[in-house]
């Protein structure tokens, strides 16, 4: 017998199977001859002759012989029983030993009802293939079946059954289950053939309409384009918002918003009640500038130029931007590290920034930040919340129309928190290199690249910025301006300026040198300019007002005239005592304005040892006073009586004024020593540091500002912690060149230097 190995159809028992001639010489190897027994087994899986081994077969199959040969190219094989494969051996290729034995079949079915079932079936089978074209040719084809088995096998090639169905099938003895379970395979297969047919004309149906609806809105947008084309200035909105957003270059997630947006204020119409809302959005996104700019040379030259026309001084924090720039033009970037203004107000932190930008050829964008406490307010509303708008950084960037601004953020010490949640918190990604590239406003909801902004803030003290925050900034001090200072800033910048926004020429006022000098001495109070270019305003006006109603050329401004011109009286300046007292010593303290001399006063009054603090003073000066007199009690412990008599009374004047922070030390200690040995000190001393319990002197903040009020009280001598001493040179020649300035490491060198105690004295106490 002729050994056919079958894998992927149903071979039944008494059928007719149809089979290719080139198939049965590729299975065995040999030419169809009619008459010729053969035998069909089946595979557990698809194999090669050389992979085949006697385990390859399910241990049934099904005998029969080839009754014939067509020239068409197929031939026909009558199946007769089931047979079991008892042993084989496959022992080379087409060479296949086997030992069968019939396998019977029992409950037989009765002929007249496979016959029904038969044509039952051919007539939904014939019914389906009807609705194709090859329908017709099917319908023979079907019509020439002569039992549900053959037909079974004819068509178990598109039934995908799985091979164990298959076999279980095949193996079954009763002749009725089998017919009734090739039957249900039938329907089975006819059903999923209806479903797949069902199934394949909807996804048609759906692929028709939506190549129409491409086709349509391709059309359309030609010929929107047409008309736009023909009359420019009716282009419909939507369709302006169209054109922005293919011209925008926005990255892909903020493309796919806008489109998205876009086509729902297509769908929604602009009649609905989110149009307005949605209009907005998409106006904003389009307003941006997605474009990454070039980075273009820099000319330092040029940039020093431009640093030194708009501002007098400052010669430190120029020298800083210059090397800023610089760095940015080697690196070809377009910002660099996050600058931190810190000084007094008028002393031009926020106007050198727009000179920064006029340097760079860049835009300016100046935000406020004083008072915000809505974190809100800094990375936008998200759009659920009516009235949403974006954070200040990114409508700022949109107001500047570009995406490498320099943007000053002013007053960021004035920052602060509420339950609408923290400001400072919200700034750290702006302002962090590491994470802007991809900085998500609520509002946007897609990321904006701010790496190439150039951020410069402000502030009076870092006192109030968060530690977090102030880490990611480079800290830059602005020192008070001198007399000489002001001068020129007055002559050369703040006059001309402010004759030309008031259309007065260069010949109708004169502020002579002395009259200028007076302004700035006895009429402003401050380190800055702010309150002088208010005085010289003022003058202007009045200048104004002359050459309007008198028609006078020239307005000479006097000195006995300064008081009724600025409508207001000299400032009162804290100047040295005339006359020395025991418990009186001049202290120096730093203020927003800039820096001032304290007087710090001590009495003794009869008591039991109480210490009394008045001039409103903080805790930190509350603690440096019990410092104090734990040290001079210390020091001079043959005083300690007097202690033990009498109440301390410490007052430092001006007491309507909030005073606190750690200089004061050596001046309260000085002030005490002084009261306790009846020694007054000479009022050309002034003195800041302050002091521990082993009179160690350490180091303050703000010394130009207290050194420049020094000078201007008249004060001769000045002690300062040795460990400031590096902070001189951010000190003005002119002010250092009017002061004898003495480092001390330890306290008693302050009172050895005052004459309140003697080194012999010291030694004996030790």
């Amino acid at each position: 017998m002729t050994v056919i190995p079958i894998h992927n159809i149903i071979v039944m028992p008494h059928a007719r199977v149809f089979f290719q001639s080139d198939n049965y010489r590729q299975l065995t190897g040999s030419e169809p001859k009619p008459d010729e027994r053969i035998v069909f087994l089946i595979l557990k899986q698809s194999q090669s002759w050389q992979d085949l081994t006697e385990d390859s077969f399910y241990p049934i199959g099904v005998s029969g012989k080839i009754t014939e040969v067509n020239d068409e190219g197929y031939l026909i094989i009558e199946t007769a029983d089931r047979v079991n494969l008892d042993s084989v051996i496959v022992s080379g290729r087409h060479n296949v030993e086997l030992n069968l034995s019939r396998r019977n079949d029992t409950d037989h079915i009765d002929p007249k009802d496979e016959e029904d079932r038969l044509n039952k079936i051919k007539k939904e089978l014939m019914d389906m293939v009807a609705e194709y074209q090859w329908g017709m040719m099917a319908r023979s084809f079907i019509m020439r079946f002569q039992s549900i088995s053959e037909l079974v096998s004819a068509v178990s090639i598109w039934m995908q059954l799985p091979g164990p169905e298959k076999y279980a099938i095949l193996a079954e003895d009763s002749e009725i289950k089998r017919i009734a379970m090739l039957e249900n395979s039938v329907y089975e297969f006819m059903e999923m053939m209806k479903l797949t047919s069902e199934a394949e004309d909807v996804q048609e149906k759906d692929n028709k309409k939506l190549y129409r609806k491409v086709a349509i809105q391709k059309q359309m947008q030609y010929l929107q384009k047409e008309l736009d084309e023909l009359n420019p200035e009716n282009v419909s909105d939507l369709r302006k918002l169209e054109i922005k957003i293919e011209e925008s270059g926005m990255n892909e997630t903020a493309r796919k918003e806008a489109d998205k947006i876009l086509n729902r204020l297509k769908q929604e119409g602009q009649n609905s009640t989110e149009a307005g809302m949605l209009y907005n959005y998409l106006d904003f996104l389009t307003g941006l500038s997605w474009k990454k700019e070039k980075a273009s040379a820099i000319n330092l030259d040029k940039a020093e130029t431009i640093l030194e026309e708009d501002h007098f001084g400052l010669k430190k924090v120029k020298k800083r931007i210059i090397q800023q720039i610089a760095v940015m033009n080697l690196r070809k970037k377009q910002s660099g590290s996050i600058l931190l203004f810190v000084g007094a107000p008028g002393t031009g932190k926020t106007s050198i920034g727009k000179s920064i930008a006029r340097a760079l050829n860049r835009e300016y964008i100046r935000i406020s930040l004083g008072g915000v406490r809505d974190e809100a307010d800094i990375r936008g509303h998200r759009r659920t919340y009516i009235g949403a708008m974006p954070g200040r950084i990114m409508d700022g960037i949109q107001k500047s129309g570009v995406s490498n601004p320099v943007m000053v953020l002013d007053e960021v010490d004035k920052l602060s928190s509420s339950y609408h949640g923290d400001p400072a918190s919200a700034l750290l990604e702006v302002l962090d290199p590491e994470q802007n590239n991809t900085f998500t406003d609520h509002y946007m909801n897609v990321p904006y690249d701010l790496s190439d902004v150039l951020f410069v803030c402000t502030a009076n003290s870092v006192d109030t910025i968060p530690e977090p925050l102030l880490n990611r900034m480079e800290v830059i001090q602005f020192s008070g301006y001198t007399k000489t200072d002001k001068m020129q800033i007055a002559k050369n910048y703040l006059i001309p300026k402010s004759m030309s926004s008031m259309g007065i020429r260069e010949g109708n006022l004169q502020i002579p040198d002395d009259i200028l000098e007076a302004i700035i001495w006895d009429y402003t109070m401050e380190a800055g300019v702010r309150t002088l270019k208010k005085r010289i305003d003022t003058l202007c006006r009045i200048a104004a007002v002359e050459l309007v109603r008198n028609k006078t050329k020239l307005l000479e401004v006097q000195k006995d005239q300064l008081r009724e011109y600025l409508d207001t009286r000299p400032v009162n300046h804290e100047q040295i005592l005339k006359e020395k007292k025991p418990g009186i010593v001049t202290g120096l303290a730093w203020t927003q304005n800039g820096g001032d001399i304290l007087f710090t006063e001590t009495v003794f009054t009869k008591g039991d040892g109480k210490i009394i603090i008045t001039g409103q003073l903080g805790d930190v000066m509350k603690e440096s006073v019990q410092i104090a007199v734990s040290l001079v009690k210390s020091l001079f412990p043959q005083k300690a009586d007097v202690f033990q008599r009498h109440d301390l009374h410490v007052h430092v004047p001006a007491g309507a004024v909030p005073k606190d922070g750690p200089s004061a030390g050596i001046t309260l200690t000085t002030a005490i020593a002084s009261l306790v040995m009846d020694h007054a000190v000479s009022p050309e001393y002034a003195m800041t540091g302050e002091v521990s319990l082993r009179g160690v002197v350490t180091a303050i903040g703000g010394l130009p500002e207290k050194l420049m009020a020094a000078q201007r009280a008249g004060v001769k001598q000045v002690f300062i912690p040795e460990e400031n001493m590096d902070d001189l040179r951010e000190v003005a020649d002119e002010v250092k060149g009017n002061l004898t300035i003495i480092p001390v490491r330890e306290v008693t060198e302050v009172l050895i230097r005052t004459g309140i105690i003697t080194d012999q004295s010291l030694k004996e106490v030790s």
